[in-house]
This record gives structure tokens, sequence and C-alpha cells, in this order.
């Protein structure tokens, strides 16, 4: 089956390309069609190939404005003129200071075929083409009724101010657009090879794998590459959201999307741009946009049936009006003709999308890739969270931070000597952080009688001498430290042992509890380490010795209470649970491929602080969402109301139409504001 990919233009309402949307999802050669209002995309899948000619007459047969393409137009043109606009104003004018009656009706009528030609058009073609009617034919309807009313001014004024809306509207929308892709603005559009002597600027979609490249100071990472020559600082903020700059030197790792701020460097791709980093990053956040959330799809779904809903209400209040109150017949069409002015969905059917497509836009600057709108909406019911030790809580190794010795009958290459010696024989990780205090040869003959006993350390005779390396307990000591060193019955050196958590472990989680949520720990770790790692971290509940399948199934009991859960982790073997997840974070950094394959959140810098982030993401998102909601719906209702008691005209009615649209769109571009998520 066929993925199409294509660039739609000049669509300006969201409830527009829900049409086309459903229009093309109902034609059988068509599956899984997608039109992403926010990112002017259309997707589909179909075993048929399709040209554009006929991808462009089906979607011309719903919107006839609307056309695709396979290039992105970056300066699209508007559906309405401003140079129209502004004539037909101005004969509405002149024709006030006419005094000859046809004369001025001559040059009224002209105003209003200038001003309604283009909304008058939309709605006869929409409703021949596909039988419906949308709020062209509604403001055409209000129109032509005021006109026949003899309230000329009137209907000039309010299709008028619909049009400046509509060209301020379409002016908004495309300033979010662009706002959201400067936060997005990840790719290095060239690539400059080295090819002998000589530096050949090409294309990024040129390079391929073993290509070596030449960074200058200020260009991006083209693609994932590996530093052959030079040092310099990366601003990786791009990418992680964290200002610090980065240094690297011959041999180190960079990602495409980091950007060179000292000297050039010469580096090795390795990997071609489909597959780096930016590409990847790109293409989870345009899937992100597909995937609704429930509150989306419930606007989507109601934003059908409104407009025919408000159109009988208007009738009703005509006949109401007419029959029950004894309005006059005049005043009843105005009233009802008022009423449908109001009609249009606009304001919440763009403001909701373009919210959590903002919300998701301003996650990916954190360092933090949502992939849809649904899992940033359940990021704010978050209840639960479990978390995977290695590499996730910790990072997956121990080292020692100082050896405190109390005998000075021992200096400290004798104690390091003793040290590795025994633990040579052991397979505990903290046993593999004490060989690295030695690069030398380990001469293990002189060691006898070993013995490990979990939980407590290792035992055994050296040259002689009985030696326990383990806690306090076994070591009959009252020193602090993780590990300690008795010999011979004496209380020797004390080890101090970096445990491996992530400093970003303690904060994260100290948050999450301030937020409610509660910390679970799934570990296949020995029950010693697992149980002193949640007792540092102050975690709920602690699981340990698991196989994979145990935290499939231990998952599946913590979240059938019905609450949101969450997973993270960043191994092959965390893949299953994290794809079973309500929601799924992963490591970016360090994770396994399948692990960010499975999950519903990357944070690719691994720092678990941006968890409690992305919460406070999804939470301002969705109290952006609810005042738009409630201020639409308030000021609709409100003038709907006062519209049949005949206290509101046209021009408030429009007003409630496009002004509210355009207020909806405003407040959304506060999401992109990086500051209020920060205060905790």
């Amino acid at each position: 089956m066929r993925k199409y990919k294509l660039n739609i233009h000049n669509l300006d309402c969201a409830n527009c390309a829900k049409k086309i949307e459903d229009y093309l999802n109902k034609n059988e050669k068509i599956q899984n069609a997608v039109l992403n209002f926010t990112t002017s995309k259309l997707y589909f899948e179909s075993d048929n190939d399709f040209s554009l000619e006929q991808i462009n007459s089906l979607v011309k047969s719903i919107e006839p404005d609307a056309y695709v393409s396979l290039e992105n137009h970056k300066n699209q043109k508007g559906k309405y003129s401003l140079k129209i606009l502004v004539l037909g104003i101005g004969l509405a004018i002149a024709s006030m200071f006419f005094q000859n009656y046809y004369v001025n009706l001559t040059a009224m009528i002209l105003a209003y075929l200038l001003l309604l030609y283009k909304p008058a058009f939309n709605a006869l073609k929409s409703l021949v083409k596909s039988k419906t009617l949308n709020e062209n034919a509604l403001i055409t309807i209000s129109c032509l009724g005021a006109f026949l009313l003899g309230k000329h001014m009137e209907g000039i004024m309010v299709v008028s101010l619909y049009l400046i809306g509509k060209i301020l509207e379409d002016k908004a929308v495309n300033n979010s657009r662009n706002s959201i892709k400067d936060l997005i603005n990840l790719k290095q559009d060239y690539g400059n090879i080295k090819v002998g002597s000589e530096v050949k600027k090409v294309d990024v979609q040129e390079i391929k794998r073993d290509d070596i490249l030449v960074i200058k100071k200020g260009e991006k990472v083209p693609v994932d590459s590996i530093i052959l020559e030079g040092e310099t600082l990366l601003d990786t903020s791009m990418l992680t959201g964290e200002s610090e700059e980065v240094s690297v030197k011959k041999g180190d790792k960079v990602l495409s999307g980091t950007i060179n701020l000292g000297d050039i460097i010469t580096v090795k791709a390795e990997k071609e741009f489909s597959n780096s980093t930016v590409a990847r990053i790109l293409n989870l956040l345009e899937e992100a946009s597909n995937k609704k959330a429930k509150t989306e799809t419930f606007i989507s779904k109601a934003s059908k049936v409104y407009t025919p809903i408000v159109l009988i209400l208007s009738i009703l209040t005509f006949a109401v009006l007419t029959l029950i109150f004894k309005v006059s017949y005049f005043e009843s069409i105005y009233r009802a003709l008022t009423f449908l002015v109001i009609s249009c969905p606009c304001a919440i059917a763009i403001s909701v999308p373009l919210s959590y497509f903002s919300g998701i836009g301003v996650a990916s600057k954190n360092g933090i890739l949502i992939k849809g709108s649904n899992y940033l909406d359940n990021l704010g019911k978050l209840k639960k969270i479990v978390f995977d030790k290695t590499g996730t809580l910790t990072r997956g190794s121990f080292f020692v931070k100082d050896i405190e010795i109390f005998d000075k009958n021992y200096k400290k290459d004798e104690i390091i000597d003793i040290l590795v010696k025994g633990e040579s024989f052991s397979n505990h990780p903290i046993a593999k952080s004490i060989l690295k205090l030695t690069d030398k040869k380990i001469d293990q003959s002189g060691v006898s009688e070993f013995k490990e006993i979990e939980g407590n350390g290792i035992f055994y005779n050296l040259e002689g001498k009985k030696v326990i390396i383990g806690t306090k307990k076994a070591c009959n000591c009252d020193e602090v430290a993780i590990l300690h060193l008795n010999i011979d019955g004496k209380h020797v050196a004390s080890i101090d042992i970096d445990d491996g958590i992530k400093d970003s472990a303690m904060s994260a989680i100290e948050e999450l509890k301030n937020q409610g949520i509660k910390s679970f720990i799934f570990t296949g770790d020995k029950k010693d380490v697992a149980l002193e790692i949640g007792k540092k971290l102050r975690l709920d509940d602690v699981k340990y010795e698991m196989l994979p399948t145990d935290k499939y199934s231990e998952y599946e009991k913590i979240s059938k209470e019905g609450e949101i859960t969450a997973f993270c982790g960043d191994g092959i073997n965390d893949a299953p649970v994290l794809k079973r997840a309500d929601i799924g974070f992963s490591m970016g950094n360090i994770g396994s491929e399948s692990a960010i394959e499975a999950s519903d959140v990357v944070l690719i810098s691994d720092d678990l602080n941006k968890i409690p982030l992305s919460i406070r993401i999804s939470k301002y998102t969705k109290y952006i969402i609810k005042q738009n909601l409630f201020f639409a719906m308030f000021v609709k209702l409100s003038v709907l109301i006062l519209s049949v008691l005949g206290l509101a005209n046209m021009w408030l009615a429009v007003f409630a139409d496009t002004g509210v649209t355009l207020i909806a769109i405003l407040n959304t571009l506060r999401i992109l504001n990086n500051k209020v998520y920060y205060k905790k």
C-alpha cells in the first residue's frame, strides 16, 4: 500500500479541512486520510496510483480554492483579496453621497457583487458538489437578507467585517504556523563534503555514510557524525532545550541539528540524513500532529453538525417570533439572519488543534518529543509512573568517589591492591567499579577461600589475613559509607561509592510527588540494590529481580485501577511494557531503537526533569484550550440570545464569529511562551 504525503494550499478553515478529510475517507480507494490543518499537510494510503490532478479534483469538489502539491509554498496566497475588499467598501461609502436613487442603488449592488462574490461562489459550489452548507452560505444568506430588508449598509458591513476577519485570521494562522516551525527548525539544508583537498557544498540529502564533512563556525551538523579532526563547543539547545554548551573533541559523536560555536571540525558521516537524529525528530513531529486527542476528535465531530443545527434554530427562531410573540415579519427575519451569522464554529475548530500542535512544538524545543496530541492530553491526567532502574533512574554504573583510611599501617595503594584482588572474583556492579581503580593486571594468586554472601559482601583470605569487604554490619563499624574494608577483625577503611543515581532523578521524582503522581520502580536487579535506590529516591513501591514478562504483568496490576499510568524505560526488554503503557517514556540519547519506537514520548537528553516539564506543558495547553472553548461558547451563546431578543445587530454577530476566532488564535500563541512552564 502506497503512502501519500502532500502539501495543501489556500485552506483557511479548519471546519473545511475536516469536510475534505471526511470526504476522502468515504472514497473506497483511499484509507486513513488525515488532513492536518495546522501543518497544511494531507496524508492518506491507497493501493491505487493517484495523480496530483485526480487528488486535486477530489479536494476541489469540497473546497474549490484549495489545491495540493508536492512543494511546500512558504508564502501562500490568501483566499480573499484586500484590494477587492477596499474597492467594495469604497463603492458602498461612495453610494451614500449619490443623490440619484438609481445611481445609489447601482453602486451598492456593485459593492455587494464585489464583496459577496467569493463567499457566494464558494457556498454554491459546496452546496452543488458536496451537498453541504458552510459558513459562506450563512454569510451570503444573511447579507442578501439584509439587502432585501433595506438594510443595505448593514449587509455591507457584515460581509466586510467577515472578509477582514478572514484575512486577519489567515495571517494569524500562518504566523502561528511559522512560530511553531521556528521552534523545530533543526534541519541544515546543506553539507560541506571534503573531496581530496577541495570542499564541495551539496544538498543534505546527497550526503552518504562515511563521507568526510567540514563543519564551519555557526553551521549545524547536517547528519549524525563522528569527529575526525579538531575540537569545539556545540550548541545542543535545538535538540535538548538545554542552553549549556557541550565540549567535543576527536572521537566524539555529534548529532545532526547541533550548532558549531567554535573552530572548524572535520567529521565522518555515520548516517544518511533520512536516518539521522534530525530526520527522526521531524518525522515524529509530523506524525504527532495526526494523532488526535479525544477533545480534538469531539470538536471535529461536533463542528460537522453545528452549522446545520444553527440553521434549523434560525428558522425556528423566525417561526416562534412571528407565530407566538407576534413580532413583525421584517424584525423576525432580521433576528433570524443575525442568528445565522454567529453559527460558524471556526474559533473552536481552529484553536483546539492549533493549541495541541503548539504544545507539541514547544515540548520539542525543550527536548521532549511527544508523538501525538492524544499523549499530550493524557500527560496532564497522569497519576502513576513506573521507572526502569538501569539507564533510566541510574547511569548503569558505579564509581569510587573516595577512600577513607582509618589504620595508618596501610597506604592508599595497598588498600586498593587488597580491594581489587578480592573484587576481581565478583561479578557485582560495585565490584566492577572497584576494579576501575587500577589499570594493572591483577594478581589473584594470594587469594583463597573466597565467599560471596548476598546483601553483605565478600569474604576471603589474602596471604593469611582474613579480609571482609562489605556492609557496615559485616565489617562491624558505624561509618556511613556504602562499602567497608575489615582485615583480621579490624575496620581499616571505608569506600564511598557513587550509587550511579542520575542527578535529575531526585528532583524529578520530588516534583512528581508534588503534582500528586505516585512513582514506582521495576528492575531485574538484586533486592538490596533496588531497595536502597528506592529508599534514597523515596519511591512509593519497589519491584525487583523481574523478568521482562514480570514487568508487563506487574504494570497490568498497577494500571487496572483506571488511572493514567506511564512507564519510563530505555532497554530492548522495556519495549513490550512501553508499548502497553498509557504513556511510554523512552530515553532518546542512550535508549535502544526498539524502546524509542515503542514509546509515546522521547526524552532526547535523558534528563528526567523533562517528565514533570512535559506534564506542565500538557496542563498549560489544556488550560488555554479550556479558555478558548469557554470564551467562544460564552460569547456565541450570549449573542445568540441577544439576537433572539432583538438586542444584537449583525455587527455584533460578526464579532461573535470572526472576532472570537482571532482572539482564540492569539490566545493560543501564549502556549509558545516557554517561561510559563518553569513556574512550578
